[in-house]
């Protein structure tokens, strides 16, 4: 690295050791999971003051480029993403195999999930997607997943209280057969999503629940499910923290009417 001095410790002085930070971060001079230099090397290098220095590291932070290890130092964020994959929502799956199971044994990954069993009065967002009348009760199972230790992705189910009241829906374990299984046995199989996807700055209680780092932003994946008379049952708010997903759709080209096949 050639040495550079420059006379003050200026905000745009700040953000150029910042960006040119990032840009040797984004080149693979620090790969993920690497420690920076000490502040001490980077204050002879850049020729700016430590604390000016805590300045250039902080903005790193807070744009969740790097983190810090208490006595350790401070480290380019890894990259370990999920493959999710929205469309597995209606893809048949073994018995006794649930979907985020089946994400993880894809990716020969080791996982669990925390289930929290609840009934509330739903606020406007799952109300109106569910079309009940004000007032009217609904289930709710939160789940809290976690990969080899941390926690990846929120996954909040809603449905009315009165259809899964009594059955398996309604468990604190895991449903061996899923429970979108256990609403088709109830007579309301899922045949139909309606898909919204928003990216956005966490919420207070998402921070928490996610133990999100700063500068780390959500993609909150909304589905919801209809049967078989396009009547919505479940709604679905999947909150994913954006540092450890990749999102995948497959699709394929249907044939219009008319139009040659292969053969």
């Amino acid at each position: 690295m050639t040495k550079s001095r420059a006379p003050h410790d200026t905000t745009p002085r700040i953000n150029a050791i910042a960006a040119d930070l990032r840009s040797r971060i984004d080149a693979g001079e620090f790969p993920p999971g690497s420690k920076l230099p000490s502040t001490r090397f980077l204050v002879e290098h850049y020729g700016i003051s430590g604390q000016a220095i805590a300045r250039v590291v902080a903005l790193l932070k807070a744009e969740g480029v790097v983190v810090g290890k208490q006595g350790a130092g401070v480290f380019v964020r890894e990259w370990k993403p999920l493959v999710y994959r929205p469309q597995q929502e209606f893809k048949r799956l073994p018995p006794n195999v649930d979907i985020f199971t089946k994400m993880l044994s894809a990716e020969g990954r080791a996982g669990s999930q925390k289930i929290d069993i609840t009934t509330a009065v739903p606020d406007e967002a799952i109300r109106s997607r569910l079309q009940l009348p004000e007032g009217e009760e609904v289930a709710v199972r939160f789940r809290t997943r976690s990969i080899e230790g941390e926690i990846y992705n929120l996954n909040d189910s809603y449905v009315p209280l009165a259809l899964v009241e009594g059955s398996d829906w309604m468990s604190p374990a895991d449903v061996a057969r899923g429970t979108n299984q256990v609403l088709a046995d109830l007579g309301r199989e899922l045949v139909k999503a309606l898909d919204e996807i928003y990216v956005r700055p966490p919420r207070a209680a998402e921070v928490e629940r996610l133990k999100l780092q700063a500068g780390t932003w959500v993609i909150e994946h909304i589905v919801t499910t209809f049967d078989r008379d396009e009547t919505p049952v479940q709604v679905t708010v999947n909150i994913l923290a954006a540092d450890r997903h990749v999102i995948v759709f497959e699709r394929d080209k249907y044939p219009m009417p008319g139009e040659a096949t292969d053969s």
